[in-house]
């Protein structure tokens, strides 16, 4: 298998790590604060998962003919991948910091700290992603993915 046959998997791969690698510098940019730990994490913009299921969606359509079953099948992961990203994890994300609050708040109005360690672990608060984060990562996915077919 050459490269050309393989380039969605590998348009799709490099999507990822390019939007991981933007992370910190994109942040910086926005907060003047740099972080390399966010190329490691999940969540910011753009959102790596949008884009590796979008260049893989998009190369397979150019590659295999968009009206291919295979093309069907990555339209739809991406859509679910894209969904999930924009909605279930974000929403965690945001359920996860309600909750640390009030376990905030009802220790302070308590004035004490409870003895179980379940209240001490640290949860990532940056799980999913806004839908302007996801775009993003999407038209990153895109873009890769027509340059690979153009260039291979």
């Amino acid at each position: 298998m050459g490269i050309r046959s393989m380039y969605p998997f590998w348009s799709a791969i490099i999507s990822a790590v390019i939007a991981q690698a933007l992370k910190p510098f994109i942040f910086y940019f926005r907060k003047r604060v740099f972080r390399w730990r966010m190329a490691f994490d999940s969540g910011g913009f753009p959102s790596s998962h949008s884009a590796l299921v979008s260049a893989l969606a998009l190369s397979v359509g150019l590659q295999e003919h968009f009206r291919s079953t295979i093309f069907a099948v990555a339209l739809t992961l991406a859509v679910i991948v894209i969904y999930d990203a924009a909605n279930v994890r974000y929403y965690s994300g945001q359920n996860i910091k309600i909750t640390q609050q009030l376990v905030k708040d009802v220790q302070e109005s308590l004035n004490t700290e409870f003895d179980d360690p379940i209240y001490s672990i640290k949860l990532k608060e940056v799980l999913g992603h806004k839908w302007v984060e996801v775009i993003g990562g999407i038209l990153l996915g895109m873009t890769i993915a027509l340059i690979f077919h153009y260039a291979i």
